[in-house]
């Protein structure tokens, strides 16, 4: 299968401390891909690369649209986005004053009725039930639906997490970054979260990289696996052969 992201030899410093050291990996069209790796190893600071919100000091970003893969390192945030590109963050970001159905459906982005000339001729209607159907479907699929029409400043941890989470979801997408989109959640729900992405990947075609503390449950959905510590690029594999591997054993109790 075709890559759809490629990071090469990327590298990433703050100051004094390496964040990044010469990271190299792919994740395949339509495949589900995880992340793991003690904290502070880099795993969000290369999903920021990967997405816009940092630039790295040396390397490149490749993203495959329809013409092939194009760069896009150096990419605002929001240009990495329009490419097809949605990430979310291992500290939800929500608008706390909204209530769990209107964060979802502002989320989408380029949306007909935030165009003037568009919502006059009222071609918006049905884009709007479209996604407030998927919002209710997508709530359905984690009992959450009665938490529609609560603010998110009034939900627990667990419940912004997932949100946080649906919301991703919510945009249209080729390439989705989930940043440890189980922490906090109970077992049963973060079960059924994982389930709904491999559900994605066989019906839509979509595509997923996954950073999660959660091992013993991410690797029982993924296809392949990434570990990272210290920066560095320490072990690739099926999840069971990373699993077994004794330096990533050795990497998460020094870690």
């Amino acid at each position: 299968m075709a890559s759809i992201l490629e990071v090469n030899s990327v590298s990433k410093r703050f100051g004094g401390v390496v964040a990044l050291e010469d990271v190299t990996l792919s994740v395949p069209e339509r495949g589900v891909v995880g992340l793991i790796g003690p904290n502070g190893s880099g795993k969000t600071t290369l999903f920021n690369v990967v997405t816009g919100f940092h630039v790295p000091d040396k390397g490149e970003v490749w993203f495959r649209n329809q013409g092939g893969m194009e760069r896009i390192d150096g990419l605002n945030p929001n240009e990495v986005y329009a490419k097809g590109i949605v990430r979310t963050f291992q500290v939800p970001r929500l608008f706390r004053s909204l209530t769990v159905l209107e964060n979802l459906l502002v989320t989408p982005y380029n949306q007909l009725g935030e165009k003037p000339l568009a919502a006059l001729r009222r071609g918006w209607e049905r884009e709007e039930r479209e996604l407030a159907m998927r919002a209710i479907e997508l709530l359905k699929r984690f009992d959450l639906l009665l938490y529609a029409n609560t603010k998110v400043s009034e939900l627990s941890a667990a419940h912004i997490k997932l949100v946080e989470t649906i919301r991703g979801l919510m945009t249209p997408a080729r390439l989705y970054l989930l940043d440890e989109p189980a922490a906090g959640v109970e077992a049963g729900a973060a079960h059924r979260l994982f389930s709904l992405v491999q559900e994605l990947r066989e019906r839509d075609g979509l595509t997923f990289f996954i950073v999660e503390h959660r091992i013993e449950i991410l690797t029982k959905y993924v296809d392949y696996l990434y570990v990272l510590h210290n920066g560095r690029l320490l072990a690739e594999g099926k999840p069971e052969e990373v699993i077994s591997d004794p330096r990533v054993a050795e990497a998460y109790i020094g870690g």
